[in-house]
């Protein structure tokens, strides 16, 4: 959520900086919100108005009362104030409701540092590594997978539909290795605490974050008991300091956590979306940091960095993209991607995305600290990012380490997560 007193004294700011987004709507919201914080506050001028006019009259009552004068007449207006308070409350109560829908509706705007445009004008800061050359024609994970029996795409649809893949076997552990050498590089090299969160959440918790109200469709409900199932561990583990206020003293605070994620939104059909690449139910280990305002520039660049450094134990070429401002998430100020290549599907892909919030999510989840005992309470400033995401972490595996014969190498770092050191065709 942006902040309501900056909107109020710098508009022309948050209109320009909205506008880099190229999202009319977001500027329409701006305006709609504008006008509701105008007529908020003319309603509370109004409201203590008539409460000053209330009390003086309930003044004069009492001192009718003490002289033996008449009241009626005053009583009377009394209670036309009452009625007249009544309904200005209510009216500024529903004028509250609806601002700080508009409010948490509207976007964060994006770092001056974010270059302007849309996905076309993202650009790319550094590349690690060189994509595999093959002498001979490199296949797609979906047959791959198939022919060493770790996939079994199917009835993974049969049990919930397509976007849920199985693994078996040798898959499933290479998924759990996968996530047990993530988590411990993030936490014996890189510093996090380790998190096991709730892997459903309360809409306090999707609201803390930015997921609702604006993406409810793109999100699993379970309406019986209004929990979201999680689409990211940064939803839970945000929030796990939602309404808190934080000894300064001890920030940086830094989490990972492992957690299935659930998105409704899987795109269509096709090549660009086969097998693995998009899913409604993947895993990933996320990592989340909560850092003081002036460190989190920063922060990113680290956190982004214990992101690179999975990719580069693993051996895959990567490269990282800085979002353009029409690309950024709804939440974010500023954005790194992870893309790895997938010589199968003769692609980069997005394995991550380390973002910068600002003070954003805090604002919304009431995340704030104290530089010292006795200080002001400030917000926090929020990060997170995948480190890494499963599905197409394995698509860049299987495609880059396989061999003529349909075997599949498996980088040193996994061999003792998985037992084996080649998968080979079942």
């Amino acid at each position: 959520m942006l902040d309501l007193r900056r909107l109020r004294e710098q508009p022309e700011e948050a209109r320009a900086q909205l506008a880099r987004r190229g999202q009319p709507d977001a500027l329409a919201l701006l305006a709609r919100a504008l006008a509701l914080d105008e007529a908020r506050r003319a309603r509370v001028r109004e409201l203590d108005a008539l409460k000053a006019q209330r009390n003086a009259a309930s003044d004069e009552v009492g001192r009718r009362k003490r002289v033996g004068e008449p009241v009626d007449a005053l009583l009377a207006e009394l209670k036309e104030l009452a009625e007249a308070i009544r309904q200005r409350e209510d009216e500024l109560r529903a004028l509250e409701s609806e601002l700080e829908d508009m409010l948490l509706r509207i976007p964060n705007l994006p770092d001056p540092a974010v270059p302007d445009g849309g996905p076309e004008c993202n650009r790319v800061v550094r590349t690690w590594g060189e994509p595999r050359r093959f002498d001979f024609e490199p296949r797609p994970h979906w047959e791959l997978g198939a022919q060493l029996g770790l996939l079994d795409l199917a009835r993974g649809a049969k049990i919930s539909g397509s976007g849920f893949p199985l693994f078996r076997g040798v898959g499933a552990r290479l998924e759990r290795g996968l996530i047990a050498f993530m988590l411990d590089l993030h936490t014996r090299e890189h510093g996090y605490t380790e998190l096991w969160p709730p892997f459903l959440v309360h809409r306090a918790c999707m609201v803390g974050t930015g997921q609702l109200p604006k993406f409810f469709d793109d999100v699993y409900h379970v309406p019986s008991d209004d929990l979201f199932l999680i689409p990211t561990a940064e939803v839970p583990v945000t929030n796990v300091h939602r309404d808190e206020i934080l000894d300064g003293a001890s920030l940086p605070r830094a989490y990972c956590a492992y957690s299935p994620c659930f998105r409704r939104e899987a795109g269509a059909a096709g090549q660009q979306t086969r097998g693995l690449i998009r899913v409604h139910q993947f895993d990933k280990v996320e990592l989340v940091r909560f850092e003081r305002p002036e460190d989190s520039d920063a922060a990113l660049e680290i956190l982004t960095a214990h992101a690179e450094r999975v990719l580069q134990i693993l051996g895959l070429a990567y490269r990282v993209v800085l979002l353009a401002s029409g690309d950024l998430g709804f939440a974010a100020r500023k954005t790194y991607d992870l893309e790895v290549w997938a010589p199968g599907a003769g692609r980069w892909l997005e394995v991550s995305s380390c973002s910068n919030f600002g003070d954003f999510q805090a604002r919304r989840a009431q995340i704030r600290f104290r530089r010292a005992p006795a200080a002001r309470p400030e917000y926090v400033h929020t990060l997170n990012g995948s480190g890494l995401a499963l599905p197409r972490t394995v698509v860049a595996l299987l495609e880059t380490y396989q061999n003529a014969d349909g075997s599949v190498d498996l980088p040193e770092a996994l061999w003792p997560y998985v037992g084996l050191r080649r998968l080979e065709p079942a």
